[in-house]
């Protein structure tokens, strides 16, 4: 199967209907999205396409880019623009395999093809019988087109796994950011292409831009031998690589085996077919990469005093993702926080100034770069054990060119100010459900999620309020009363109903009541700022230049007077 002419990926159009198609088939203006059968799979296939288009039509500047949004190639044209790299997306045969070692790897034993996908049981668990959620068995046979999917998956999100097992080039689980069109119905061409960047955003520092090519082996490793790390002085480093390889990096050495037979179905995507893998080969001592990468999908953080240490990428964490995280994401802050954004976040913001240049060429376009979401997905790993699959959508704001700054120290003040509310009500449910809440174990942050997840509605709407008041020609310094005070607010009112729910809604018997009202009290001292170690608290009413007091008084006499009228 070639991945680049046959029909393997299903497509979703406009009709609800899935379609099997080659990847050409993203400029049907008809096609909206992927319909893989696995979240993971979902997300790798967007970076499959991204991938592709970044090196069959790399844009040298942003004006070519803003052509091929304007006007997107047909999928007759964008066939013409893949077929030079045909060669390197062979999946068998004889020749170079895509994204697998070019040595038969006779010299080991066959493994199971369900070692392609990032949740199955390793060896061990199935050894120790410690299989308990995610039994083995699930996968015995896949199609060659998920096995084709799964082992691009692998191979971008590789996780650590043992001596010799060579993890990703982002590190193991990585995140990746998307630019996504608010519009649901947007084609998957604008969904794809509004995360494609220009030559020199793509190039990182040391690297040296040539024309992609299909036999370049600093681009495909598979299209030459192996890279073998068995010994020091072979890792990749970045500048020994073209600077599309990011995409398309190759940490594991594998063979998948083929087999004809008779119909069977695919155990992950049910469909019936005539040619399965069942099997693989792998062997250790895969590429090791080392070095200061940086993907162009994914958020990197390194600390500003150790500016010789090399940047991290943002990884899953067992609280999950939400609006707390938004700022690392979007607004790249090397100097003082050390959040690095991801280069296609950069390139978005970048890309937005396009719009008042470009108003002759039509509001859909305007809409299109100014009206966006940011997609955030990855797995959340425990070195080579998963936890979770994470996906969320946020939106993103239009930023006024000149007000980033302003805007990363906002929504640093909006969030260090829900993170510590966010503490107080975890310390006071533990104060209220614990005589000795020091000694308790356990994990507690179910408590800190539940309170982000009923802020993050507010946030986004304070975040859009923002965009609004640094559009103005001179934008205040500090952040607006009004919006201040509604901020803060929704904290305390969240924060008492999360708290109250927790502490106070158990059956009188198990309750203690003297504790929980003095955890009740202690809270709403804290939410006052009234309280020793609520400065952050009284900081934020300062600087926001609200009275507490006042609204409360507003809202009584407002009660009195409903009162007075009935």
């Amino acid at each position: 199967m070639n991945l680049l002419e046959d029909s393997w990926l299903p497509f979703l159009l406009r009709s609800g209907k899935v379609e099997y198609r080659p990847p050409s088939a993203l400029a049907d203006p008809d096609v909206i999205n992927f319909a893989l059968p696995r979240a993971d799979f979902q997300g790798a296939a967007y970076q499959f396409l991204i991938g592709l288009l970044q090196t069959a039509l790399p844009p040298k500047t942003h004006d070519d880019w803003l052509d091929l949004l304007m006007e997107p190639p047909s999928v007759n044209a964008l066939d013409k623009a893949f077929a030079p790299f045909s060669s390197a997306f062979e999946l068998d045969g004889d020749g170079p395999r895509f994204m697998q070692d070019l040595d038969s790897l006779d010299d080991v034993k066959n493994a199971t093809v369900s070692g392609l996908l990032i949740d199955a049981p390793g060896a061990n668990g199935i050894k120790n019988n410690t299989d308990f959620f995610v039994k083995r068995g699930r996968v015995e046979v896949m199609c060659d087109a998920c096995a084709a999917i799964a082992l691009y998956t692998m191979q971008i999100n590789a996780p650590a796994g043992g001596a010799g097992i060579r993890v990703g080039l982002r590190g193991g689980g990585p995140l990746t950011t998307l630019v996504m069109p608010e519009s649901s119905t947007a084609s998957l061409w604008e969904r794809l292409w509004l995360n494609v960047i220009t030559q020199k955003e793509a190039t990182q520092k040391g690297q040296q831009w040539t024309a992609p090519h299909p036999e370049e082996p600093s681009l495909f490793f598979w299209m030459a031998n192996a890279r073998i790390s068995d010994k020091k002085g072979t890792e990749v480093l970045p500048d020994d690589t073209h600077p599309l390889h990011a995409y398309w990096s190759m940490p594991r050495r594998f063979r998948l085996l083929f087999e004809e037979v008779d119909e069977c179905p695919c155990d992950i995507c049910g469909r019936k077919t005539n040619r399965v893998v069942r099997e693989l080969r792998a062997k250790k001592q895969g590429a090791n990469y080392d070095g200061p990468w940086i993907h162009p999908l994914t958020p990197y953080r390194r600390d500003p005093k150790k500016p010789n240490e090399l940047p991290l990428s943002s990884k899953g964490q067992p609280g999950g993702l939400g609006y707390r995280h938004w700022s690392g994401f979007v607004l790249n802050d090397e100097e003082s926080s050390g959040a690095i954004a991801a280069a296609v976040l950069k390139s978005y913001i970048d890309k937005q100034k396009l719009v008042t240049q470009e108003r002759a060429r039509g509001e859909s376009i305007q809409a299109l770069l100014r009206e966006a979401r940011l997609w955030v997905f990855g797995y959340d790993m425990d070195n080579m054990k998963p936890r979770g699959w994470y996906s969320v959508e946020m939106p993103l704001v239009d930023i006024p060119q000149g007000q980033q700054e302003r805007l990363r120290a906002w929504v640093h003040q909006l969030t260090e100010l829900s993170r510590n509310i966010a503490w107080m009500v975890r310390t006071q449910v533990k104060n209220a459900w614990f005589s000795r809440p020091s000694d308790a174990k356990g994990d507690m942050s179910a408590i800190d999620n539940q309170f982000y997840d009923a802020t993050e509605p507010e946030f986004f709407k304070a975040l859009l309020a923002l965009q609004q008041v640094l559009q103005q020609d001179t934008p205040p310094p500090h952040i607006p009363p009004d919006i201040a005070e509604r901020w803060y607010f929704a904290l305390k009112r969240e924060a008492m109903r999360v708290f109250e729910g927790l502490a106070l809604s158990g059956s009188q018997e198990s309750m203690d009541l003297e504790r929980a009202t003095a955890a009740h009290r202690q809270l709403q001292s804290f939410l006052g700022g009234k309280s020793k170690g609520s400065k952050v608290v009284s900081d934020f009413i300062q600087q926001g230049d609200f009275d507490p007091s006042a609204k409360a008084k507003r809202n009584a006499a407002s009660a009195a007077t409903t009162t007075g009228d009935a």
